[in-house]
């Protein structure tokens, strides 16, 4: 089963494999197409340009093929990916995030849980990374460099475990919070998103009690 190219160029739809959100449109002619299925990374062709394009080949957000599926008129395709980075050129994390009209009431909570707190955090740690705020701790970190990085990090790891070993339960969660925030500045340091790190809890998951560890009667997870 093949996409019908026979009238040109055919849209493409291209989903996150982990969210299921929309990243982006673009179009395909055979050719890139065909390059799509020999590399498991998106080709696509630029009408602009009149030529090929490797997604992510300049920024290196680019997008590892999951699945292609085809529409019943064999002229519309839809692929999901496993997008390292943000999809859109402007750094959003879809093409799709201009608003014009919402036809139903929004249940604010209902957002905020969608979007966590860690994923809102990273989103405010990438953007220090890229601009300057004055007085920002963040910036000073990043500033100083990949020592004083990892530097913090042990630190707050030592004052979780003395938290625990005191039994205070309120200055443990603080130190948590520190060691968790400090621990994404340094993915952040490392271009890791927290995606990627989600995606390594996940597939952990789906191996619970599949895999054990050296002693016998113990089941890793």
């Amino acid at each position: 089963m093949k996409p019908d190219f026979t009238k040109g160029l055919l849209p493409v739809i291209i989903v996150d494999e982990y969210s299921k959100e929309v990243l982006m449109l673009a179009y395909m002619n055979e050719e890139s197409y065909n390059k799509t299925l020999e590399t498991n990374e998106t080709w696509f062709f630029s009408r602009s340009r009149q030529s090929l394009w490797n997604k992510g080949e300049t920024s290196g957000h680019k997008q590892q093929v999951q699945s292609i599926k085809m529409d019943c008129d064999e002229d519309t395709l839809l692929i999901y990916v496993k997008q390292n980075g943000p999809a859109c050129h402007t750094g959003e994390p879809s093409c799709f995030y201009k608003t014009i009209k919402e036809g139903i009431e929004v249940d604010e909570e209902s957002v905020r849980q969608k979007t966590s707190i860690f994923e809102k955090l990273m989103d405010e740690i990438n953007d220090r990374k890229s601009e300057i705020y004055k007085h920002s701790y963040t910036n000073y970190l990043f500033e100083k460099g990949i020592d004083k990085i990892c530097k913090k990090v042990i630190e707050e790891a030592g004052e979780v475990v003395i938290a625990a070993k005191n039994q205070d339960k309120e200055e443990m969660i603080k130190e948590c919070a520190d060691l968790l925030y400090h621990s994404f500045v340094l993915l952040t340091e490392k271009n890791i998103t927290l995606k990627e790190v989600e995606e390594e809890l996940i597939q952990r998951q789906s191996k619970k009690g599949n895999r054990k560890s050296e002693r016998q009667d113990i089941v890793d997870w």
